[in-house]
């Protein structure tokens, strides 16, 4: 197991400060790495709106060249950008530089290898941090690679599109949020091809990000989408994160519809056009995935949370979807890749198919299962917190799940704690059956324990 690498080497991916932590220099040397990790002779790079992007991911794409590997450059784009190119294109592997939700100061790189694998501590990214911390000195070991440029915005759109039918799907009253990442003009593509009147806030990629942070999984971020919902009597609101990997939902009253809902309805979707299909999830919140999965007809298959972790199970058992809480949605048909675009696109076709507002689709799940949603805790020591909750209630659980954390169910309530794999962070997800009260009491509980 290689035993050094640079503090930005996260476990699925590289995110750190810029420059103390993450800087151009650094970013070529990753570059040079992974090409020569790889032995690539093709490989994709794009980028976030982040100030230092453009400037990392040159440098990135200068270190790539100089290992031999040519490159296309395909500028400013979404995370799943990457995945679409290197897949569809048959890429040898991509690299995105971004730093998604992260603080102002961040930035980072996602990467990925052949079909849009994802390259994550276990299988490669320690072994390349490793290198990039050592005192080799890259040079040129034959000729420099070729670079290319290429906008594939409007492809990406038009195969997104052809995943749906399109034709069918609902005249809405939709309020987009592009947060000031990169979703902005991607979505207004989108809109320009779909019928219904769209309202974009935000939409403008602006790395200063003067509206804040796009990260809408903070209850903090949410007020602009529902107060937009609301004003303009919208059927629907959506919002994305800066490199809109993930897409969060707001309903016609402007109520934020958590991600663990979601997954249950795009799992129902999956499995009506495939009967007796996979489906992957994360374990914080599971009551009401299995319930749908299991009378949809399909198998639903619990998972460790984070993308590379699902992305392996998906590949491993061939699932139609895959889905967290925390608003990845993974598609068989999209290399089983997460998407913050494909969501809405599905969405909007349940509802047209079943006439029925989002609110109508989610809500007997809301009322079957009524959850606290992800509470985050930064603590000085979060492993003493974790021993003492497990000290209070393994004991009396009727069912202990270490899959993820510690998942304790209990006949009318369940939860999952766990730390975070990337921030220092405890995370806790509280779950009944049909009563909101006795969630709210055991999440009130657990987090005095949590807290003491």
């Amino acid at each position: 197991m290689p035993a050094a690498k640079p503090n930005c080497f996260k476990a699925y991916d590289i995110r750190g400060r810029v420059p103390d932590e993450l800087n151009p220099e650094l970013a070529y040397r990753v570059g040079f790495a992974t090409a020569r990790f790889l032995s690539a002779r093709t490989f994709c790079v794009g980028h976030d709106c982040r100030l230092s992007s453009r400037e990392l991911a040159d440098h990135t794409i200068r270190g790539i060249r100089d290992a031999g590997c040519d490159v296309l450059d395909i500028g400013q784009c979404g995370t799943e950008m990457i995945y679409w190119t290197c897949d569809r294109r048959g890429l040898d592997g991509g690299i995105m530089v971004t730093a998604s939700h992260n603080p102002m100061d961040y930035n980072g790189m996602k990467l990925v290898r052949e079909g849009a694998r994802p390259i994550s501590g276990d299988s490669g990214l320690d072994e390349i941090g490793a290198t990039v911390a050592g005192d080799e000195t890259f040079t040129m070991a034959g000729p420099r690679g070729d670079l290319t440029t290429d906008d594939v915005q409007t492809a990406f759109v038009d195969d997104l599109i052809g995943m749906v039918d399109s034709d069918r799907l609902p005249a809405l009253t939709i309020v987009a949020n592009g947060g000031n990442g990169c979703a902005g003009p991607v979505v207004e593509a989108f809109a320009a091809r779909l019928p219904g009147q769209w309202i974009h806030l935000h939409a403008e990629p602006d790395g200063s990000f003067p509206n804040g942070i796009p990260n809408p999984l903070l209850p903090e971020n949410r007020a602009a989408t529902s107060d937009a919902v609301r004003t303009h009597g919208a059927d629907l609101g959506l919002a994305w994160d800066g490199d809109f990997d993930r897409c969060f939902f707001f309903d016609a009253n402007g109520d934020f519809v958590e991600g663990y809902y979601l997954v249950g309805l795009l799992a129902r979707a999956a499995l009506r056009t495939e009967p007796g299909g996979r489906i992957v999830h994360d374990p914080r919140l599971v009551w009401n995935t299995v319930e749908v999965v299991t009378a949809a007809g399909g198998a639903p298959l619990m998972n460790k949370t984070g993308h590379a972790f699902m992305k392996e199970r998906m590949r491993a058992d061939d699932a139609v979807y895959g889905g967290e809480m925390s608003a990845h949605h993974y598609f068989r048909d999209f290399a089983y890749c997460d998407s913050g675009m494909l969501p809405w696109l599905y969405v909007l076709q349940e509802m047209a198919a079943s006439g029925q507002s989002l609110s109508q689709l989610v809500g007997a799940m809301q009322a079957a299962y009524p959850a606290s949603g992800e509470i985050n805790r930064r603590l000085a020591d979060a492993d003493a917190a974790l021993s003492r909750i497990e000290a209070r209630y393994v004991a009396g659980a009727d069912r202990v799940d270490r899959t993820d954390g510690l998942s304790c169910e209990f006949a009318e309530w369940r939860f999952n704690l766990r730390k975070s794999n990337t921030e220092p962070l405890l995370r806790l997800n509280v779950e009944s059956r049909g009563d909101v009260d006795l969630m709210r009491a055991r999440t009130a509980e657990l987090l005095a324990e949590i807290d003491a």
